[in-house]
């Protein structure tokens, strides 16, 4: 009677939740797992020999994975090799410069900035409410040969003639960078926010400096959210092309892995090669997942124990 009268309301609970939980995993069939196979239907699919459109096929027992071969072969040894390392060299020096921009900024707001952390956190946010695709037009102004940065450049006598938008790299990383630094920024800051400030001056009370304290305390305890803030600047940035498309007028000198993906979908007949690219895409990111997962459980069981 007791354990039938006391299993109830724990079932209850549990469909309680379970049907709580309805919407999202319908959101997340309709909108990830449903495109995912699409694509995977597109890239293991075939191709009408006439119209030379794909011909998704739906059964995986019958698809064919010669065209992933042949993508695979470009990549790794052919004219797709150079895409992904020059997306991986613009991924990894944007990420750098926002770990180099963000990370101060977060710490100083977590940290220090109590008057004017209401203020700062506003700042932060304010790119959200404005287009990404409105913030790369406002830096193409910036960066014509009459721009305002080319104008700072004469007036400060470095030159100034200099056309930034014709196939610079370094315009596309610092666009990168300028684009999704909010996105680092703001779960880092989260992270910073959360230390107990208990092991700082308890650090201090053992008498070592502010900068030895950092480093031995601070740094450590904020690696699991410098990883989260990472993963989530890394993400978008690899599916990128509207950056190179504006700030470098779709250069082949600077095309990411997410331009040739956009070229082969939509102004191609080569749909296959586009999906087959987007499974390696997904395939380099899952990678990068399991080790932020593996290191956050980590980290966990560290802080636990």
């Amino acid at each position: 009677m007791v354990n039938a009268a006391g299993a109830a309301p724990g079932g209850h609970r549990n469909g309680f939740w379970g049907v709580l939980s309805l919407p999202g995993v319908a959101w997340l069939l309709a909108l990830f797992v449903v495109p995912f196979y699409a694509i995977c239907a597109v890239a293991f699919g075939r191709v009408d020999p006439i119209l030379r459109t794909p011909d998704p096929v739906w059964s995986p027992f019958s698809w064919d994975f010669s065209a992933m071969d042949k993508v695979l072969g470009r990549v790794f040894g052919g004219d797709l090799g150079g895409v992904v390392v020059r997306t991986l060299s613009f991924v990894g020096t944007a990420l750098a410069m926002c770990c180099l921009i963000g990370y101060p900024v977060a710490y100083y707001v977590a940290r220090h900035a109590s008057r004017w952390r209401g203020v700062l956190l506003a700042a932060l946010v304010m790119p959200f409410w404005i287009s990404y695709l409105m913030r790369m037009l406002a830096w193409v102004n910036l960066l014509q040969v009459d721009g305002y940065f080319n104008r700072l450049l004469e007036w400060l006598h470095l030159g100034g003639s200099r056309n930034w938008l014709d196939g610079d790299w370094s315009t596309v990383v610092i666009g990168l960078v300028y684009g999704y630094i909010p996105f680092f920024i703001l779960p880092l800051y989260a992270s910073l926010e959360r230390l107990d400030k208990r092991l700082i001056e308890a650090g201090r009370d053992l008498g070592a400096s502010p900068a030895r304290v950092f480093r031995r305390v601070t740094l450590p305890l904020s690696v699991p959210g410098l990883l989260s803030a990472s993963v989530i600047t890394v993400l978008p940035m690899f599916g990128d092309y509207y950056t190179n498309t504006f700030l470098s007028s779709g250069s082949p000198r600077t095309e990411m892995i997410g331009n040739q993906i956009e070229r082969d979908l939509r102004g191609s007949s080569q749909a296959q090669t586009g999906a087959s690219l987007v499974l390696i895409l997904s395939a380099m990111l899952l990678v990068m997942m399991t080790y932020y997962l593996v290191v956050t459980v980590r980290a966990q069981r560290s802080v636990a124990t």
